[in-house]
């Protein structure tokens, strides 16, 4: 497994980068398409234009064969779409419960391969960014391990482990 990191971009927008094999509009449908974004982040219908409605149903028990804790539970987020380059850029709100965030996903062609740089900016809490750190390199690590067709990584021993490491490093 990679050493990908996220970084922090004072005060609270995490950004990571992670290369994807391609072509282009395949990583996109896996941004946008409910089904292929449900195996490796989170289901939910997109209207896919500006201002439109997002839902993201996270079941990160279906993700691997990971054991999943006691306490893990289907969490749902909306939010609306702010911005939309098909197929380059997808940007979109995320209520956070309550809290605003918004994420960019921004994709690049690198010969075959793709590059995936996200930027989601989030409430200014230390715990949150700590877990979506964690988040965004466990659940684009599974979605590299989709578009290979290998079997994907453990998700929540990888994002224990990674939560241990972003403790320390924020």
């Amino acid at each position: 497994m990679s050493q990908e990191r996220s970084t922090l971009i004072p005060p609270s927008t995490v950004r990571f980068e992670r290369l994807l094999p391609g072509p282009i509009e395949r990583v996109w449908a896996y941004l946008t398409e409910s089904k292929k974004r449900a195996t490796w982040l989170a289901a939910g219908e997109f209207d896919l234009r500006v201002g439109g409605k997002i839902e993201l149903r996270f079941e990160n028990s279906k993700l691997s064969d990971d054991v999943a804790p006691a306490d893990a539970a289907m969490r749902s987020f909306t939010g609306r779409i702010t911005r939309l380059e098909p197929p380059r850029i997808l940007a979109h709100s995320w209520d956070w419960e309550g809290k605003d965030s918004e994420v960019l996903y921004e994709l690049t062609p690198k010969g075959k391969d793709v590059l995936l740089t996200i930027h989601h900016k989030l409430p200014d809490e230390r715990g949150l960014k700590i877990g979506v750190s964690a988040g965004w390199v466990v659940h684009t690590g599974i979605l590299e391990d989709q578009l290979n067709g290998v079997k994907p990584r453990p998700f929540y021993a990888t994002h224990k482990r990674l939560m241990k490491d972003y403790e320390t490093i924020l």
